[in-house]
């Protein structure tokens, strides 16, 4: 059954990729969307207004029963008639029985991601009820017979000419393909609607417990409609919507629409409390609160902050993989970041599995997240109980957990490799093309061979002549830069002498754990992190340095978590954490020493690419460009330089290499057109995946890790 989903996934995504359209729009979406986003909070402090939504959010859930009852209470007084229902089918049962004991036979629906949840629609027509989609969006495809492809703008898959087609099979002539042309004839469509509806159906983007009253923030008025002119309106609304106070309320409103869509407000705010008669009429207001798997997330140590989520949809906005291959991929009823885990807990992990290893791990959806949740932490979380439930595979459980785990063999295997790898490489630094099963990992990219002699063996030989050293610090060199790259350590080692810093190599250093923490693997993952604390803590270093993001975050983060809980080791694990550092951060943070590199480089235009982990985990983005610029090169900035390259580790071999396929070229095509001569970048993965795709298609760019060429001018000035 597995393998059965796991191909039809895969299926589902070559035929994403097989739509450049597709990706077109949605990165011409996401590209406008940063830049309306980045208006909309010029001169705001976008830190400050998620930190104060976290907290809002983080005491209704744990005071979720009391504010439930205040809003009930209030909610009753006004006039309205509440029902909590626990799962998806009490709701829809409440709803569908109302409609039958008032007779209703046609229903108006405004956009609702909690119907769409519930598969309401279907309930309805089960019972005999028309219901009609008013939102522009969702009424597309309803026409087209599909499901949102984004919780804000659910049609946003879809063409004009598409629209134009399914528009002029309901009014019996050729439409033309003009948007504004489509929009009156959908309203053309819909206004009888309205008329002949015995119920409105809504959501609510906010439930006020001190009010009992909801908020609708919606851009079109067809929610009003919706909500005014049946004579009942019921709202079907998540608990995890509810708010203490207006106040609160405000907050939200205030956050929401600037970072769904870029726009300081929407075009309508609608407070709604307790039943209003209308033009003599007995008005009804429903509002049916929906668990169906909240509670069970709020009483989830690891996912309990994903209920903190207002819907704004950014997570997707700036997600490499929604851009590459869509909603109706990349999630389920909800999508995106925020998507996989609701769908784990909503509709179960069956359904998220996928989804879950489809993550590349890039924490962009964290940056812009108003509610500050770690999505990224979440979904790694989620990887882990995939992994329990299904396993990681037997090949993989079999590197994790009999080979990484034991260091020496580990490396001897790896060794042995750099012997192996021979008749592929010709003796070259790289593999141009690899045979028969495995051509595809070089269809697109160069790859690295492994190095003749690992870091570990070279650096113990460097005499470092320093009487009297500033700093003693230990080099983490990751896989990557051990056996992969040992010339950035040897980099890195040259540069901090030449600034008075002693370099030591922990021989009894292993890999971070990241691919077996990635893969779901938590029990190798955290016997590595055991390791490592044990050995980079020996001859206790001032600091810890490294050149590899993604090790820095397993330092200074994951090993943290992994051992928080451990007496034995939470102690020492913190004490690392604090000591780690990335190289380009140590030499201009805590040495001081940026200026040390002024006009030592040759004139030479270097565009600069941020590594996910270094920009978005350690925080690290400035020290670098002020390293390079300092240095005499002339930085120019690409388009999108903190967007993902497209590797994530084993993502990019074999989880989902088609996908990485697709976001590194995109990462190219923005280097080429600055038309520097260098790339410049910070972890040894970026460099893999860019530095190979740029030799593939025979591009004049060089790409290098910003440790080389400092170390590059040090040597060019003779100092």
């Amino acid at each position: 059954m597995t393998k059965q989903r796991t191909r039809e996934y895969k299926d589902q995504i070559t035929k994403a990729l097989a739509t450049p359209k597709l990706q077109d729009a949605l990165h011409k979406f996401g590209d406008a969307f940063l830049l309306a986003r980045q208006n909309a909070f010029a001169g705001m402090d976008f830190e400050a207004m998620r930190s104060g939504i976290a907290a809002m959010k983080d005491d209704v859930r744990e005071n979720r029963r009391r504010y439930l009852d205040e809003f009930i209470t209030n909610a009753e007084a006004a006039g309205a008639r509440v029902f909590v229902a626990r799962t998806a089918e009490e709701a829809n049962g409440y709803i569908t029985e109302l409609a039958r004991e008032r007779g209703v036979k046609s229903v108006v629906k405004s956009k609702s991601m909690a119907s769409e949840e519930t598969h309401l629609n279907n309930a309805l027509e089960k019972a005999g009820v028309k219901a009609v989609e008013t939102d522009l969006g969702e009424y597309i495809i309803q026409l087209a017979g599909q499901r949102p492809s984004h919780m804000v703008m659910p049609a946003i898959h879809m063409f004009k000419e598409e629209v134009a087609e399914l528009f002029g099979k309901v009014s019996g002539q050729k439409e033309a393909a003009e948007i504004e042309h489509l929009v009156k004839v959908a309203r053309g469509q819909l206004r009888q609607a309205y008329l002949d509806a015995d119920m409105g159906i809504s959501g609510a983007n906010i439930a006020v417990a001190e009010t009992g009253g909801l908020a609708l923030v919606t851009n079109e008025g067809n929610a009003r409609l919706v909500s005014t002119l049946p004579k009942i309106h019921v709202a079907l609304v998540g608990i995890e919507k509810l708010v203490p106070t207006l106040d609160d309320a405000a907050k939200v409103v205030q956050i929401l629409p600037k970072n769904a869509t870029g726009q300081a407000l929407t075009s309508y705010v609608t407070w709604i409390r307790g039943a209003v008669p209308c033009d003599g009429q007995d008005k009804e207001l429903h509002i049916v609160l929906l668990d169906s798997g909240r509670s069970a997330m709020a009483e989830s140590p690891t996912c309990k902050d994903a209920l903190r989520c207002i819907r704004c949809g950014a997570c997707a906005n700036v997600c490499p993989v929604y851009q590459t291959v869509g909603g109706h991929v990349f999630g389920h009823v909800y999508i995106g970041a925020i998507g996989i885990i609701l769908t784990a807990f909503f509709h179960g992990m069956d359904k998220a599995a996928e989804l879950v290893r489809a993550c590349i791990g890039c924490r962009a959806c964290v940056s812009v997240c108003p509610s500050k949740i770690d999505l990224e932490g979440i979904i790694l979380h989620l990887r882990q109980v995939v992994g329990e439930e299904e396993g990681i595979g037997t090949g993989k459980a079999l590197v994790f957990k009999k080979v990484m785990r034991n260091r020496r063999l580990f490396h001897s295997l790896v060794r042995a490799a750099s012997l192996l790898q021979k008749p592929v490489s010709k003796g070259e630094r790289t593999i141009r093309h690899l045979p028969a099963y495995f051509s595809s990992l070089t269809e697109w990219r160069t790859l690295p061979t492994i190095a003749e002699k690992p870091l570990r063996d070279l650096l113990p030989k460097i005499e470092q002549k320093i009487e009297k050293p500033r700093y003693k610090v230990a080099f983490f060199g990751g896989c990557a830069n051990d056996f992969i790259y040992p010339e950035l350590g040897l980099s890195a080692v040259q540069v901090l002498n030449r600034l008075g810093v002693e370099v030591s190599y922990p021989q009894d250093q292993n890999c971070c754990g990241i691919p077996a923490l990635y893969s779901g693997d938590k029990e190798t993952a955290r016997e590595l992190a055991e390791q490592n604390v044990k050995a980079m803590l020996v001859d206790d270093p001032d600091y810890v340095i490294t050149t590899c993001p993604t090790c820095t975050m397993s330092l200074k983060r994951d090993f943290v978590e992994l051992l928080h809980d451990n007496p034995a080791w939470a102690e020492r694990a913190a004490k690392l954490s604090e000591k780690t550092i990335d190289v380009s951060a140590f030499i201009v943070n805590v040495l001081g020493d940026a200026d040390k590199f002024k006009g030592l480089a040759e004139q030479q235009k270097v565009t600069y690419h941020d590594s996910c982990h270094l920009r978005r985990g350690a925080g690290v983005w400035q020290e670098p460009r002020q390293l390079l610029s300092n240095s005499g090169r002339e930085l120019v900035e690409m388009a999108h330089a903190d967007r993902c390259c497209g590797f994530g580790g084993s993502y990019s071999f074999t989880s989902h290499p088609n996908i990485s396929k697709e976001i590194n070229k995109d990462k190219i095509n923005d280097i080429e057109q600055t038309g520097a001569a260098v790339v410049a970048m910070d972890c040894p993965g970026c460099l893999i995946n860019i530095r190979g795709a740029l030799e593939k298609r025979e591009l004049p760019v060089r790409a290098a890790h910003t440790i080389e060429l400092l170390a590059e001018s040090l040597e060019k000035s003779g100092n």
